[in-house]
């Protein structure tokens, strides 16, 4: 009785009835980030009810996140985002089986949490994550619900759906420049409107209904509320299977230090300090040892540099330099690192004991 009345208003759609909605109870869809992209297709997707979801999320809610991470209370900064959203969605809809999974995404985990779940669903807003999540959803078959913003223009789309084009067909270049949300800024409703999108596409493979954006992306500006929908064709790439992946995803692991470790090495000679910033960006770091490259230019200079030294990278939050240090261990440099939280924590922290 209570699922007939939960659901109502969408089972007498003839496209959905009770075969649907039993397609939605017995579906497992996968989502990748509780933020903003998240805080929209989440909720949507469990009110529809659709049987079983998988949150993952490693961050913790900050009060910066709270215009467009909707889903999330004041009182709750500070706590797990996968595990705040478990709890909106057992609160919104106690029929769904909700699991968080409070770990970063990685060469490690992936495949196997991938196995577990029908549809993975894009919300994250790193470049290096989305390669990550297709590659993997080529390796387990499965379909990726794409989504992404800059500024105020969103788009939308589905990979390797039945064996259609992917990620890479649309953006072959793994090592372009693109800011995430922090970096470039965001009005909290275009990730609500992308958001809603995704988990539309979502609904619909599922039901098998309507037409999946495979092959197509949509473009939506929340400016001017104009959209445009782009054909493109699946491209000739090399073959990603378990050995190519785990040669690719494995075989390094990106280490990651905080800037307060490293002091002490600040004024060393056998020491370098990368700024993988474009130019223009503030705050301005200022260090003996320190030099500027951005990252768009790396891979033209990276042979210049001494594969002797010991390389800390930074960009503004930590999020590009991470890209950085994958493209010097690929032209086997060994001692490279990540500086945590970029030059927006360094910043901070040389304030502090005013260097």
């Amino acid at each position: 009785m209570e699922t007939s009345n939960r659901y109502n208003r969408q089972m007498i759609l003839p496209e959905i009835g009770e075969d649907g909605q039993h397609k939605l109870a017995k579906a497992k869809v996968l989502v990748i980030g509780a933020g903003g992209l998240g805080a929209a297709i989440l909720p949507y997707l469990a009110a529809a009810g659709v049987g079983e979801i998988g949150i993952v999320d490693h961050d913790v809610i900050e009060v910066s996140n709270l215009h467009r991470q909707v889903i999330y209370k004041s009182s709750a900064v500070g706590k797990s985002k996968a595990k705040e959203a478990r709890q909106m969605i057992s609160e919104l809809n106690p029929l769904v089986k909700v699991k968080a999974i409070s770990e970063k995404l990685s060469g490690k985990n992936v495949l196997s949490l991938f196995e577990k779940y029908d549809i993975v669903v894009d919300a994250t807003d790193t470049i290096s994550i989305k390669y990550l999540i297709n590659d993997a959803c080529l390796v387990t078959n499965k379909p990726m619900v794409y989504g992404s913003i800059f500024r105020f223009q969103g788009q939308v789309s589905v990979f390797n759906y039945q064996n259609g084009p992917t990620y890479r067909c649309l953006y072959p270049d793994e090592n372009s420049n693109s800011l995430n949300c922090e970096d470039a800024g965001v009005i909290g409703v275009s990730v609500g409107i992308i958001g809603m999108f995704q988990a539309n596409e979502v609904l619909k493979m599922i039901l098998g209904i309507g037409e999946v954006l495979s092959g197509k992306i949509l473009v939506y500006n929340i400016l001017n509320n104009e959209q445009q929908k782009y054909d493109f064709d699946k491209s000739d790439f090399q073959l990603i299977n378990r050995e190519t992946f785990e040669e690719k995803y494995n075989k390094w692991e990106v280490e990651e230090v905080s800037f307060q470790s490293v002091l002490d090495e600040i004024n060393q000679d056998e020491v370098l300090f990368l700024d993988v910033r474009n130019i223009d960006e503030s705050p301005k770091i200022t260090l003996k040892n320190q030099i500027q490259i951005p990252l768009m230019h790396l891979e033209k200079e990276i042979e210049k540099l001494n594969k002797n030294q010991t390389i800390y990278i930074f960009c503004q939050s930590g999020i590009r330099s991470k890209i950085a240090v994958e493209l010097f261990q690929k032209h086997q440099f060994r001692n490279i690192k990540s500086i945590a939280g970029g030059a927006l924590a360094m910043k901070q922290l040389l304030q502090e004991i005013k260097i």
